[in-house]
């Protein structure tokens, strides 16, 4: 089911189309995040324009990003060894009660 939606972001409107009702609630939260942080930024360093506080917002953004795509790297390696040693477990089980 798709479906318009209009988001607020930094007093701009965009409107948007979405497939589900889930999605629908995550673009909207994640709306309401981006515009919590807009109003953060813009109180702790009020001499910047909005395109600035969006540049190190999105800086941010990346940041988080990249370090937890090395997290998911981090576990998909931790699962793979111990998925192995599960194995090797299992084989020496095997092994010893024939």
């Amino acid at each position: 089911m798709e479906q318009s939606i209009k988001i607020k972001i930094a007093e701009r409107e965009f409107p948007l189309r979405v497939t589900s009702p889930q999605q629908e609630e995550d673009i909207r939260k994640a709306a309401q995040e981006i515009n919590r942080q807009i109003q953060a930024y813009q109180s702790r360093y009020a001499d910047k324009t909005l395109a600035e506080v969006l540049s190190i917002m999105a800086l941010n953004v990346c940041v988080n990003n990249i370090s937890l795509n090395r997290m998911v790297k981090g576990m998909k390696e931790a699962e793979d060894s111990l998925a192995k040693e599960l194995d090797g477990y299992l084989d020496n089980i095997d092994k010893n009660s024939r």
